[in-house]
């Protein structure tokens, strides 16, 4: 869970007026860099720590939030999506919330296949409610 505006002008996918963004984590990296830009003081190698996540979208149609007392329903866009997939800093993380599937609603691949072993979603639901 992160708050929405810092991740708005990245991706066409997050653009809502919900106050958060949601995403599954995939991994966690860290990778060693060596900044050579603007303000470069030495070249000592930097730890630079990023996740990669799988953003989810608000479900349009059902009127969620805070002033209809419901829990906020969500879903994966689709992978194609250019912007199904980024990297977010973990110091952007506001907190962890409780993802509960929309088992009325049903999986969203009823063969347990999917698309992508990568995005883990052979075992998605066609929605989620968050319990944050």
């Amino acid at each position: 869970m992160v708050l929405a505006d810092l991740y708005n002008g990245c991706d066409s996918v997050l653009h809502s007026n919900h106050p958060f963004k949601y995403a599954r984590v995939l991994g966690v990296y860290h990778v060693n860099v060596v900044y050579v830009g603007p303000g470069m003081r030495d070249y000592q190698p930097i730890r630079m720590e990023f996740l990669w996540v799988r953003w989810y979208q608000n479900e349009e149609e059902i009127h969620n939030g805070w002033d209809t007392q419901k829990l906020d329903c969500i879903q994966f866009p689709p992978l194609t999506d250019d912007d199904a997939f980024g990297f977010i800093d973990p110091s952007d993380i506001l907190r962890s919330s409780h993802v509960i599937p929309a088992f009325a609603k049903g999986r969203l691949h009823v063969d347990g296949k999917g698309l992508s072993s990568c995005a883990k979603d052979a075992t998605d639901w066609v929605a989620y409610y968050v319990n944050r």
